[in-house]
């Protein structure tokens, strides 16, 4: 079943104008606002949206984590009907960023970070220790840098088609 999502023009402005370059200061969403001629709330309002739409996942830096701290890419075979509460307990961890489920023998997937390789090992064991299933660690041998950001294509809203008739 595809869901349909119809987005205002401020939301295809946001979407594909700041998926990288995100204002550095104090109040970005007023900067944001000035530059598409709306008001701060407005803005604001918008993303909250395209969150609670789940278009939006979360808005915040990228950065190299092997520069701030460390990180380990874990996966466990959980089984298929005790996915959905072992997935909720690993996010309660605040050392999870991400989680999600693969096709495979190991089928949840996540990204465990930690200040330093101590700690991260410390997080992964308390998290094996609350979903009593082993975690395979699967560390980073080697990054590379891929450009996550696309431009969006969109579908013209139903009332922007029937006012240009």
């Amino acid at each position: 079943m595809e869901l349909a999502i119809e987005f205002d023009s401020l939301s295809q402005q946001i979407i594909n104008t700041y998926q990288r370059g995100f204002p550095l200061c104090s109040r970005p969403f007023l900067q944001l606002a000035t530059e598409f001629n709306v008001s701060e709330q407005e803005v604001i309002d918008c993303l909250e949206r395209l969150k609670a739409q789940q278009v939006l996942s979360r808005l915040g830096p990228v950065f190299n984590h092997m520069q701030a701290g460390a990180s380990t890419l874990a996966a466990i075979a959980a089984p298929v009907d005790k996915m959905n509460q072992i997935a909720a307990i690993i996010n309660k961890s605040p050392q999870v960023n991400h989680n999600y489920a693969r096709e495979h023998d190991y089928n949840l997937w996540f990204v465990v970070t930690a200040a330093t390789e101590s700690e991260l090992t410390q997080a992964i064991k308390d998290i094996e220790l609350a979903i009593g299933y082993p975690i395979l660690v699967l560390p980073m041998e080697r990054s590379y840098h891929i450009d996550l950001s696309f431009k969006v294509c969109f579908k013209p809203l139903a009332q922007e088609v029937a006012n240009d008739h």
